[in-house]
This record gives structure tokens, C-alpha cells and sequence, in this order.
């Protein structure tokens, strides 16, 4: 399985990818300000890509439940000046922009990003399938039920399993219809985006039936509430080791890309868990 980006591509048949979070904003859910300012950000995004991240996924504007929208310029401003350093500093770093505004996708690609990472699933701006295809950008089209204000607002669905893998259908047809190259394209469940923990739990539990064109899948719960919720704690310290034992499970189910706040530990878990499912399957001994 190949995924195609602007500075070339991935080749995912064996060998699963770690996308290391940094949001340079002062309200995402776990790191909000850690890493607003920017030479702790530089530092930060070298350090993931020390310790195994294949990519750098770089956002200006929280997506956390409750979240309101941050405007273009301010995000321009956040974003910008980090991927331009970080990019100087490793021209090898795949960069991934973490966006649903065209402007600020367009901006970032000018400075080195190669990917962009869209919530709103190529839905939020209309004039996003068009910068990614116009720059050969590799996409993330994310499901979410609503908008980071709302999402948690009673979500419902009379079968998400199933409403997620038809949305992943028609948004790969849709994309391909709009020039976007099919192996450009990968999609994310959006576990927490407009879902109760139940709904997170059975998307987890079906991933590979989520797979659409063949397309890789993206996995995000890193330090998420749901797992508070199931392990009776709301301190996103304690959802380090769940979050590490579901990227696991979530390799071993057909996932491709794991978006993760502590790089080491997650690429660690993922080499260990393909070196088991890699091993070829030994011949009965009569």
C-alpha cells in the first residue's frame, strides 16, 4: 500500500507510520501552550522525529470538544513561521498541515508542508480539494459529526460503523472527482469527533471494515477522553499506557497511520506488534 505526498511517498505494506502531534495553540486538550511558542516547538517537533515519528503534523487552531474557531490570520501567524524553521532545520521532515481552511493549506505547502490533514473531510472549505490537488498534496479526510463546538452534543448514529465506511466512499469518489490522485488520499474515523465512547469502541473494534479504495487508515486516540471515561480518570497523564496498548490493537486490526503525542513509546509498540504479525506462519511438524 503506497500513499503518495507532495515530496513523495510512503510505502505502508509492511511498515505502519507514527505522526507525531504538535499543536502550536494555548487550548488543545492535552499540550495547549507547551509548545505555543516557537523555539519550543522547533525543539519539540525535532525531538518526535528523534525518537521515530515519520511525519509532523503541525496545527494552529484546537479541534478539542467545545473548541471555537480561531481565525485565519491568527492562524496563519502560529503556523507559518514553525513550519518554515522546521522545515529548514530537516528538509527530510514530512510535514503535515493540520487544517481545514484553504488559505492556511495553501500557505503551508508554500513553506514545505506535504500533507494536509483536514477534520472537516475536505466538507469545511470548499476551495480545499482544489489546493491539494493543485499542489499533489497527500490528504487526510477525517469523519466528523458536527463541528469542535458541537460534536459532543448528543452525537448519534443508527449504525456509525456503517455510516463512517459509506462516508469514506463517497468523500474517495468525490476527491477522485475533483483531480485529487486516489493514492494521495487517506482517511481517519475521527474517534472522538462526534461520538460517544461507545461509537469509538465498535469504530476501533472495525477498522479494516472502515477501508475505502484500498486507502490507508489514520488512527487518532491519543490521551483521549473516551479513555478516561473507561478507566475512571479524567487526568490525560493517566491515558499514556491505554493509549500505547490501543495503538497496538489498532495495528494488529489494519490500521496504517497513528497520530500520537508520545512518539517513543507508540513506535515501539508498532515494531513490536509487525514483528509478530510479519512472522510467517510455521509448518506442522507429523
Amino acid at each position: 500500500m503506497i500513499w503518495r505526498h507532495k515530496h513523495g511517498q510512503f510505502d505502508l505494506a509492511t511498515r505502519a507510520l507514527i505522526m507525531g502531534v504538535l499543536n502550536v495553540t494555548t487550548d488543545s486538550f492535552y499540550d495547549g501552550g507547551k509548545f505555543a511558542a516557537h523555539d519550543a516547538a522547533i525543539a519539540h517537533a525535532l525531538e518526535m522525529l528523534d525518537e521515530g515519528a515519520d511525519l509532523i503534523d503541525i496545527g494552529g487552531e484546537s479541534t478539542r470538544p467545545g473548541a471555537g474557531p480561531v481565525d485565519e490570520r491568527e492562524e496563519l501567524r502560529r503556523v507559518l513561521p514553525v513550519i518554515t524553521a522546521l522545515a529548514e532545520k530537516n528538509p527530510r521532515c514530512i510535514i503535515s498541515i493540520d487544517t481545514s481552511k484553504a488559505a492556511v493549506a495553501r500557505a503551508a505547502i508554500e513553506r514545505g508542508a506535504a500533507i494536509v490533514n483536514d477534520i472537516t473531510g475536505l466538507r469545511g472549505d470548499p476551495a480545499m480539494a482544489q489546493v491539494v490537488r493543485d499542489a499533489g498534496a497527500g490528504v487526510v479526510i477525517m469523519h466528523m459529526q458536527g463541528t469542535p463546538r458541537t460534536m459532543q452534543q448528543h452525537p448519534r448514529y443508527e449504525n456509525v460503523v456503517r455510516e463512517v465506511a459509506d462516508f469514506f466512499r463517497q468523500s474517495f469518489t468525490r476527491a477522485v472527482s475533483c483531480g485529487i490522485h486516489p493514492m494521495n488520499i487517506a482517511f481517519d474515523p475521527g474517534i472522538g469527533f462526534g461520538k460517544t465512547v461507545a461509537h469509538n469502541l465498535l469504530l476501533l473494534k472495525s477498522i479494516e471494515s472502515l477501508r475505502a479504495g484500498d486507502r490507508p487508515l489514520v488512527v487518532g486516540v491519543s490521551r483521549k477522553s473516551f479513555i478516561g471515561k473507561i478507566i475512571g480518570s479524567e487526568s490525560p497523564d493517566d491515558r499514556f499506557w491505554p493509549t500505547v496498548a490501543l495503538t497496538s490493537l489498532a495495528r494488529e486490526k489494519g490500521a496504517n497511520i497513528f497520530r500520537v503525542h508520545d512518539v517513543r513509546p507508540n513506535a515501539q509498540a508498532l515494531r513490536m506488534t509487525e514483528a509478530i504479525l510479519l512472522q510467517p506462519a510455521q509448518k506442522e511438524v507429523a
